[in-house]
């Protein structure tokens, strides 16, 4: 059993029925709940994922994502203290946005195994905290 961090860009392929990358998703979510892993990311995760059907005043968009990230399939986690340190840390050493620098503390303060991203950019660093990051297709880097 592993805790897995999705980013925000999975959950948005998922409910939003990516035509090419929702599929995978599913796979992988699929997986993941065969092997017993536990589902995580990040608070912000929600804000994130929110953001388009507010747009697009989609109610029952809304309405549905939130529905999702109360369920008992997602480990939300949360932006502490300690994990905005760690922001800072990641911010100071290495390239990234501060959306994505969240999304790596947050990941790296909780200790998960895996960190799946569709960003390539984001594969190629090595975090503390974090073990692996792994792509769409579950290629662990």
């Amino acid at each position: 059993m592993n805790r897995v961090y999705w980013d925000s860009m999975l959950f948005v392929y998922l409910l939003e029925k990516h035509p090419v990358l929702g599929p995978k998703v599913v796979e992988l979510y699929e997986s993941m709940t065969r092997r017993s892993d536990t589902l995580c990311s990040s608070i912000f995760t929600l804000g994130e994922v929110l953001t388009g059907p507010r747009k697009r005043n989609d109610q029952v968009g809304i309405r549905g994502i939130r529905e999702f990230f109360a369920g008992e399939d997602i480990e939300l986690l949360p932006f502490t203290f300690q994990t905005a340190d760690r922001y800072s840390v990641i911010r100071a050493t290495n390239r990234v946005s501060q959306a994505d620098a969240i999304h790596l503390a947050t990941a790296a303060e909780a200790g998960v195994d895996i960190l799946f991203t569709n960003d390539t950019s984001l594969r190629k660093l090595s975090i503390p905290g974090i073990k692996f990051f792994a792509d769409l297709d579950g290629k662990l880097i």
